[in-house]
């Protein structure tokens, strides 16, 4: 594992992370205001839309080196697999754990996925010891 300075953040990156900050889907949004937002998931700090190496994760947290990525039943599903399994491989052989959740749970059981992404961050803590 490579050692990252600033957490691989690409600073290229950023001004259209901007702007996806802007334009977040409704699920990203309620993801945001309802589990990850000012330290809601056990007092960990998230970013949202950040740079890191040459993609733009939807959900970041630079302590616990955790990526949460929110997926829509969107076209060419097959080809955006794709994209996101490379992009998971990269993430995770930089150190990254990568949560993908789908959008249609974020918006029909926000428990659920309040609970999974929980489950996840103590997995990690564990981990860590």
């Amino acid at each position: 594992m490579q050692n990252y300075q600033n957490h691989a953040y690409n600073k290229k990156l950023k001004n259209f992370a901007r702007r996806l900050r802007f334009t977040m889907t409704k699920a990203e949004a309620c993801l945001w205001k309802y589990v990850l937002k000012s330290g809601k998931m056990k007092g960990y700090s998230f970013s949202r839309q950040r740079p890191v190496l040459n993609y733009i994760a939807d959900f970041f947290s630079k302590e616990l080196k955790l990526v949460i990525e929110v997926d829509g039943y969107t076209h060419g599903f097959e080809k955006v697999m794709k994209k996101d399994e490379k992009k998971d491989k990269e993430l995770n052989e930089a150190g990254y754990e990568v949560i993908r959740i789908y959008d249609h749970d974020v918006l029909n059981n926000i428990t659920g996925v309040y609970e999974y992404i929980k489950m996840k961050v103590e997995e990690i803590e564990e981990e860590r010891g």
